[in-house]
């Protein structure tokens, strides 16, 4: 009998979510559709459909997204400067929205009633899918395996897996010594060895950034270019956002630049140790504060630093879409077309330094800023300015 219900699920073609798809097909009685969002992670296409076919799956769709989540998601980020506790760039935050928005299109495209992940029922990314479904997709039903099915361990998954054939990948017959997430904005690392604050994090799980100890004994410069408040060229050379963003992981990964090493509190209550790698994302956050500081007004970059920590934690939350969002994505975006220049960073084993701001931009005056005596600033009017604000103590 042919199956009409159809079920839209975000597969990896990695052990888990290929678990899913089974336990899916066994208890809906409906046809998944294995769907994958390519954001320049490190995936293995033929893998993918490998092993979805051989679960029986029929319609396998990988959508190439990563031009789109530069553009549209991480660039519009780096312009807020939005950094969650202090340290944090949200690499794995702000991939979810698009992915869920993505899917929904899929769902809606091929009239399924459901779609389904992979997040655990204790983590943030659960959250971060489910409020992306409900903006683009709110009548259609989401499957959460995770929080309703009776698989409890690694043990569970791995019997589970020998009973349907399912290929069972080395490292994983016993619990993984960490788990990973990454994307063309970041890598990050979480998980067993990691889970004891007080163990240092092994050189064995960086992937993208050499160590900085063992990073080259040479100076490296790079030159960012920017454009109404987005990068668009390193050193002179125009670039496509996701071919930028590819080249400054590359300069930084291999400066040791990006590392981050981090015990944060997530949205749902539980405080989780992760290891981020961020090496392009840091240059470009480094690159742009730089630019806005000789091309913005004090006033508009105080604004956007006062609203900056409650911007990073609707990213980290999973509130892209959200009203909120939209309207401090409006103030952090005011005088972007004032935001033109270049940057010219310097890396040395882990540590950057702004070599030279330039712009055409009359923000900054050298005139007014100079020590010899001048009659752009008149200094009698620093004596009333003081007077007043004695005045508010």
């Amino acid at each position: 009998m042919k199956k009409n219900k159809k079920i839209v699920l975000a597969y990896s073609g990695g052990l888990d979510t290929s678990i899913i798809l089974k336990w899916l097909q066994e208890n809906y009685d409906s046809e998944v559709i294995a769907y994958t969002a390519d954001i320049g992670q490190e995936m293995d296409r033929k893998k993918i459909v490998k092993n979805a076919k051989k679960l029986g799956v029929k319609k396998i769709i990988i959508n190439n997204l990563k031009n789109q989540f530069v553009k549209e998601y991480v660039f519009p980020m780096i312009r807020g400067h939005a950094i969650y506790e202090g340290v944090y760039l949200l690499g794995t935050s702000i991939a979810r929205p698009l992915i869920a928005k993505d899917q929904i299109k899929v769902a809606k495209k091929f009239k399924a009633f459901a779609v389904s992940h992979g997040s655990t029922g204790k983590g943030n990314d659960q959250v971060r899918f489910e409020l992306g479904y409900h903006y683009f997709g709110p009548k259609i039903k989401v499957i959460a395996p995770w929080r309703i099915w009776k698989l409890k361990s690694r043990t569970d998954l791995i019997n589970y897996a020998k009973k349907h054939n399912i290929p069972i990948p080395k490292d994983k017959k016993g619990a993984p010594p960490f788990s990973v997430d990454d994307n063309l904005f970041h890598t990050s690392t979480e998980g067993k060895v990691l889970e004891n604050p007080k163990n240092s994090a092994p050189e064995f799980i960086f992937q993208r950034t050499t160590s900085p100890e063992k990073a080259p004994n040479k100076l490296t410069y790079v030159s960012i270019g920017f454009k109404n408040s987005d990068p668009v060229s390193i050193n002179g050379k125009k670039l496509t956002p996701e071919k930028l963003l590819e080249k400054l992981n590359q300069i930084g990964g291999k400066n040791g630049v990006g590392r981050v090493d981090l015990v944060e509190n997530r949205f749902i209550g539980i405080k989780s140790r992760g290891v981020y790698e961020t090496p392009g994302g840091t240059l470009l956050l480094i690159a742009h504060r730089a630019m806005e500081s000789v091309t913005l007004d004090k006033d508009t970059m105080h604004k956007k630093d006062s609203i900056m920590p409650r911007y990073a934690e609707l990213i980290y939350n999973g509130y892209w879409f959200s009203k909120e969002r939209f309207k401090l994505q409006k103030i952090v975006d005011l005088k972007r077309n004032k935001v033109n220049g270049s940057i010219k960073l310097k890396l040395y084993k882990g540590n950057v330094t702004i070599q030279s701001r330039m712009t055409k931009s009359s923000a900054y005056s050298m005139k007014k800023v100079s020590f010899e005596e001048n009659k752009t600033f008149n200094k009698s009017n620093v004596e009333r300015f003081i007077k007043f604000h004695k005045n508010k103590l």
